[in-house]
């Protein structure tokens, strides 16, 4: 399994992100060295798409067959619908609810399978969530020293308007999918269309 080992705050720096979108309050101090350089229209594209690519932890092979699902969509845009497929991975959904708190510990979690989907025991980070899916932490691993220390350092942070959750049963429901509006994803999805449909 390919697994991505660069340090994430060099990664952020290099893509201009803030860790705080991966779950981490730290802070690099240093700049990049290439900050004030011009950007080719490409090189801003391709940039999006690794931010995107980094933020949701998708290597490319996953990230293009997302994308082609999108555009094949009969509803809404390409880029919209990108966004909405990446947020409804699980990973991403058991990250959002504060149930870990990085996407690499959400990742994790999934993988080592004490997360539930509606009652099913499902270990694939990828699995892509529906409306009306229940998602919860195993009965077993709610009582593990972890949980308790996640649950501290996630409580106070805000759970999006489209999914209902009890951090202290460890329990939640997807209300409806998002819509692009409620991605706070500091990603610009036209310059990942533009780069895919040349």
């Amino acid at each position: 399994m390919a697994v991505n080992r660069v340090p994430v705050l060099k990664r952020c720096r290099s893509l201009n992100l803030d860790p705080v979108y991966l779950g981490y309050d730290k802070k690099s101090n240093r700049t990049s060295s290439r900050a004030n350089k011009k950007m080719s229209e490409y090189g801003l594209q391709l940039r999006e798409k690794q931010k995107a690519k980094f933020i949701y932890g998708v290597l490319e092979k996953p990230f293009r067959n997302y994308y082609e699902k999108a555009d094949m969509m009969m509803t809404g845009m390409a880029g919209e619908n990108l966004m909405t497929i990446l947020e409804s991975r699980l990973d991403s959904v058991v990250f959002r609810m504060g149930f870990a708190r990085t996407r690499r510990e959400a990742r994790q979690i999934v993988g080592h399978k004490h997360v539930l989907v509606n009652g099913k025991s499902v270990n694939i980070p990828s699995y892509l969530v529906k409306a009306g899916d229940v998602i919860e932490i195993r009965e077993k691993s709610k009582s593990l020293q972890r949980y308790k220390d996640i649950v501290e350092v996630t409580g106070g942070r805000l759970v999006p308007e489209w999914m209902d959750v009890d951090i202290d049963a460890l329990k939640g429901t997807i209300k409806f999918l998002p819509t692009r509006e409620m991605i706070d994803v500091p990603v610009d999805e036209m310059l990942i269309v533009e780069l895919y449909s040349k």
